[in-house]
């Protein structure tokens, strides 16, 4: 099925000097009305709609229509598996908000209100700042999540943390940044570009970023590896669209399933590496596939993360029953007479996926709105930034002019900081 935004068809790129389309603010006044009756009638609210966007090329949400587009972008979040507390979401109206300095701040509050391990409790939140306005510059943020950890490049060629953020790295060690080079878990600043042009770095406060040290129920050696991950996870770079118009800076969070962090950000070849390190730790036999070493030290890796996260009273879920939750969410919009549109390379976890309920079905596959898009610019923003004095993103961290560039890993060279303890002799 050819739908836009989905695997190989490409989504509609945003124009931010188009105004905003009348047609679908009518839709979503709409939809609105319809499942809030309590509103009053809709053609009222519409005409005064039309005439604002007629004068200024876009209109201004009320609270109560704000808090709705959020609520139903999740809702039509069609990657998303944990759908089923879209009533739930906290949003934040910040439209006012426009100063970086301001805007870091909301930023903590947001992650201090997320994430609360006074009281164990991790909720989802969104913050929505303000509107784009065609023709007119605004503040972005170009981190893709609010907590992301640096990967810096040793001259050996290998990285010390999340190789997936090293060009990312690199370029704001060019405006001064340095972390810590020596810590695989060196959490990123935020870095706000204001209406102007003009990039400030703000590094997140400790009370701000929620880690959970990951170790295992029965294997006591998982301490030793000293690995963590944070709590609670902030998507930071996509657009929010209601209505027809487009919020650049909304980011939001709910909570992870532990697939996320033990099947993917800690697991994949191309991020923390650790599948070798944890079988030989385990004893397994890695001179064959047909022994399953990595599916054995994946299922331990998962359960170290599931386990860490309930001792430190982090919410998170595990995929089985995610998946049931789901299941029952489709239920339930069906039973609102909605359908529920679902990516299956995306709803179905990335381990044990046959075993998930959410593995034997097919799915509606279609691009609802209000949504989330992550765009062309924001995305490489985000795996890369911009370097100072130039236009474009940074394709490639400098060379030293004192030393000759470190060649590139080869294919059968550990990437990350853990895949060299492995091979360390």
């Amino acid at each position: 099925m050819s739908v836009p935004g989905y695997r190989d068809m490409p989504g509609q790129e945003w124009d931010p000097q188009q105004p905003v389309d009348a047609r679908e603010a009518e839709d979503f006044l709409d939809l609105f009305h319809r499942e809030n009756p309590q509103r009053g009638d809709v053609r009222e609210r519409l005409a005064r709609v039309v005439d604002e966007i007629a004068e200024t090329g876009t209109y201004t949400h009320t609270y109560a229509e704000l808090v709705f587009g959020c609520r139903v972008a999740w809702r039509n979040a069609s990657r998303c598996i944990g759908r089923l507390y879209w009533r739930s979401l906290v949003v934040r109206d910040l439209r006012k908000v426009g100063a970086p300095d301001e805007i870091f701040e909301e930023l903590v509050r947001h992650l201090r209100l997320a994430g609360q391990r006074e009281r164990n409790v991790i909720r989802p939140v969104i913050s929505v700042f303000a509107q784009h306005v065609p023709g007119r510059a605004s503040a972005r943020l170009w981190n893709e999540q609010l907590i992301r950890y640096a990967g810096h490049r040793e001259p050996d060629g290998l990285i010390t943390g999340d190789p997936r953020n090293t060009q990312f790295t690199e370029t704001l060690q060019q405006y001064g940044w340095r972390g810590k080079p020596d810590n695989p878990f060196d959490v990123l600043p935020l870095a706000i570009e204001g209406p102007g042009g003009d990039v400030n770095l703000y590094d997140l406060p400790e009370h701000a970023v929620w880690e959970v040290p990951i170790e295992h129920p029965t294997l006591r050696w998982f301490a030793e590896l000293g690995l963590r991950w944070h709590a609670v996870p902030a998507i930071a770079n996509m657009r929010l669209t209601i209505g027809g118009v487009d919020y650049p800076l909304a980011p939001f969070n709910g909570w992870y399933m532990g697939t996320e962090i033990g099947a993917r950000n800690l697991a994949d070849p191309d991020r923390y590496n650790l599948l070798p390190v944890i079988a030989e730790r385990m004893g397994l036999d890695t001179s064959t596939e047909r022994s399953l070493w990595r599916d054995g030290a994946l299922l331990e890796l998962n359960r170290a993360v599931l386990w860490s996260f309930d001792q430190a009273g982090a919410r998170i879920s595990d995929h089985h029953s995610e998946s049931e939750r789901f299941l029952a969410h489709i239920a339930s919009e069906e039973r609102a007479g909605r359908e529920v549109p679902a990516d299956w390379s995306w709803i179905v976890p990335p381990m044990s996926g046959s075993t998930t309920g959410v593995f034997h079905r097919y799915y509606h596959e279609a691009d609802q709105r209000p949504a989330f898009y992550l765009d062309s610019e924001a995305r490489d923003l985000g795996r890369r930034g911009r370097s100072p004095n130039t236009a474009e993103p940074a394709e490639a961290p400098p060379s030293c002019p004192f030393h000759e560039p470190t060649p590139p890993a080869t294919p059968t060279e550990p990437r990350s900081w853990f895949g060299r303890l492995f091979h360390r002799p």
